[in-house]
């Protein structure tokens, strides 16, 4: 038994569940599945992720590259062949810088080669606006920074500066003109200085990094006021502003030159080349003009003008046997260098530009015109009453008298205006006829027309047909009123006698002078005979008395030792401001030495308001002082010859 196996314990399963009712067992937790009758179970499928086909999408991914690089080409296309030309100007347009090269501006000197204008070197102060936004400066207040430092330097208006450095589209604006090298200077230090410390000091930004400067030149005016209405000016635009400079400009000016340079960040940049088209220099002009005479002459008449308290006046010496102005002086002045502080009613050259009725110096022509047709000689009488009724008017002269007995060399002599009438109305048979023929010899001297001179602003004077004569100008014209003048018209009259009846027209330019050094002579001036010879010489010696004569009105331009022709005068004035008689205008004309004449002076003075205002004492003294002055200046010796002396009155 003990061998054997013991017996297995049947442990007891769980209760199978009753059936149901109807044989079979319910189903439950642990019952096997029922099977079902005649059939073989199976597990259920798995279920297998098919994955689509890629082509489609790899289509459209190709489709889209190919668009997007076909827009690339064609941008490509675009940029190198069809608008290559385009985007290479603007390229070049913001790469490129173009200046101009201003031309040295011609000088401008007197008969001897004095420098009466000249050009020196200059800078012009130029930005660039782009060098100021606040994209390349890191700042929004650059414009305003740099404007504050540069508004004392360039004394100009800060707020003005600060428009002028936001210029929008533009890489070049002008700050200033022709400023002295010593402002440059004081700018690029202060430029160096603010480089400096932006290197070490990371806050600092250079503001004036944008500031540039051109080469230019200044005018300057060595001698200041002298000559200054003569010479003229030039404005803020380099541009003649009046006188010679305004005149000559275009051969002043020279051609200016420009230069193109590629830049970065407004340096040049040396290794991609620039083109340069070189300024051709202006052309230096010499005047006739002589610096001492024209100092002597501006001299004179500034000096009586302030003791007459008068409006203005003018001087004018010209050579009698050229016809070359000698000096041509105007007062009040003006210094062209800095016309900030100048009266802008000096700025003219009243000398040519002032139309007024000269009076008794006008008689000269009047007498020409009775010596040449032989209605008188010098020495034919004529009688001056106390008053002269004529047309509608009662004529007188200057002081009464009782009837003079006087020759027809005495009434230019007492500068008779009565006289005058008498002697003209013998130049025709009617006073119709006798008006023609004066007026012929008015024009004949150059009366009513340019003198040639080409100044600008010059008047040709008024003289009406004399058809047009008014009943009372047929009689005033020919002791001077009625008709208007130059100061150079009036003095090319008394250089026509001097030079032996024989008008040359005056002239102001010597010649040029080009960049090649050679001088170039202004063509010879016109001349026209206007009497003969003889009549000239009669007028020479009747002019004699009237300064040489105790009788005469001129004697306070006697000079010892030179035999003096010369004619006073006395006129009413018209007010250019009303159009009415106020004031009057002094003046004396003459040449000397009277038998061997070389210089002419005229000199008149409009509306002396203190003292005597008579033309024979306030511009006497003055044709006496000039005249010496230029005598022995151009070293003209008396002649030594005895003066005619012809008789003043005769004897009824």
């Amino acid at each position: 038994m003990t061998d054997r196996e013991p017996p297995r314990r049947r442990v007891p399963g769980p209760a199978r569940p009753a059936r149901p009712a109807g044989g079979r067992p319910r189903p439950g937790p642990g019952a096997r599945p029922a099977r079902r009758p005649n059939s073989t179970w199976r597990p259920p499928p798995v279920r297998v992720l098919r994955l689509g086909s890629p082509r489609p999408r790899l289509r459209l991914i190709a489709v889209a590259l190919t668009l997007v690089l076909l827009v690339f080409v064609v941008r490509l296309l675009q940029v190198q062949a069809v608008d290559a030309s385009a985007y290479a100007a603007k390229a070049d347009e913001n790469r490129y810088v173009v200046h101009t090269i201003a031309a040295e501006r011609g000088g401008i000197t007197d008969r001897d080669g004095v420098a009466l204008a000249a050009s020196v070197d200059a800078d012009d102060i130029t930005a660039d606006p782009t060098m100021f936004t606040r994209e390349t400066l890191k700042i929004g207040d650059g414009p305003e920074q740099a404007a504050a430092l540069l508004a004392p330097i360039l004394g100009q208006d800060q707020d003005g500066l600060v428009r002028k450095l936001k210029t929008a589209n533009t890489r070049y604006v002008l700050l200033a003109r022709r400023q002295a090298p010593q402002v440059w200077k004081q700018i690029k230090d202060l430029k160096a200085a603010l480089t400096k410390k932006a290197q070490t000091d990371g806050a600092t930004v250079n503001v004036l990094a944008g500031v540039f400067s051109d080469p230019s030149s200044k005018r300057v005016y060595p001698n200041g006021d002298l000559g200054a209405a003569l010479i003229g000016w030039v404005n803020a635009e380099g541009k003649g502003g009046g006188g010679i400079e305004r005149q000559l400009d275009k051969e002043l000016s020279g051609e200016p030159g420009k230069i193109r340079y590629a830049q970065s960040g407004g340096r040049e940049v040396p290794t991609a080349g620039s083109t340069e088209t070189p300024a051709v220099p202006g052309t230096d002009v010499e005047l006739t003009i002589d610096r001492d005479i024209q100092w002597a002459a501006q001299n004179a008449i500034t000096e009586q003008v302030r003791k007459s308290e008068a409006d203005r006046g003018y001087v004018i010496v010209q050579d009698t046997r050229t016809g070359e102005i000698l000096a041509m002086a105007n007062s009040p002045g003006f210094d062209p260098g800095d016309l900030a502080h100048a009266d802008p009613a000096a700025l003219g050259n009243w000398a040519v530009q002032d139309a007024f009725e000269p009076g008794s110096t006008a008689k000269l022509m009047s007498m020409a015109a009775v010596l040449e047709e032989n209605a008188a000689t010098p020495l034919t009488h004529v009688v001056v009453p106390n008053r002269l009724h004529r047309g509608d008017r009662l004529f007188h002269d200057d002081v009464d008298h009782k009837t003079w007995y006087l020759t027809l060399n005495g009434v230019l002599a007492k500068s008779s205006n009565i006289g005058t009438i008498e002697a003209t109305g013998q130049l025709g048979k009617t006073q119709a006829e006798a008006n023609k023929v004066l007026y012929s010899y008015l024009r004949k001297f150059g009366i009513g027309s340019y003198t040639g001179l080409g100044f600008p602003g010059e008047t040709k004077g008024i003289l009406a047909p004399p058809e047009k004569w008014s009943t009372s100008q047929q009689y005033t014209i020919p002791f001077g009123q009625g008709v208007s003048i130059n100061a150079v018209q009036a003095a090319s009259v008394y250089s026509t006698i001097a030079n032996g009846g024989v008008r040359i027209q005056p002239t102001l330019v010597r010649g040029t002078k080009g960049a090649d050094g050679r001088f170039t002579p202004a063509p010879k001036p016109a001349t026209s005979r206007v009497v003969s010879a003889k009549t000239a010489k009669n007028l020479a010696q009747m002019l004699e008395s009237v300064v040489d004569d105790e009788q005469g009105t001129g004697l306070k331009a006697r000079i010892p030792g030179y035999r003096v022709a010369g004619k006073t005068g006395t006129a009413n004035r018209v007010d250019p401001a009303t159009g009415r008689y106020r004031g009057y205008t002094s003046s004396f004309a003459g040449f000397a030495p009277a038998d061997n004449p070389r210089v002419t002076v005229y000199c008149a003075i409009q509306n002396a308001t203190k003292g005597n205002y008579y033309g024979g004492q306030i511009c006497g003294p003055i044709y006496k002082q000039v005249m010496e002055f230029a005598l022995k200046t151009l070293q003209v010796p008396p002649t030594g010859a005895k003066a005619a002396n012809l008789p003043v009155e005769f004897k009824p």
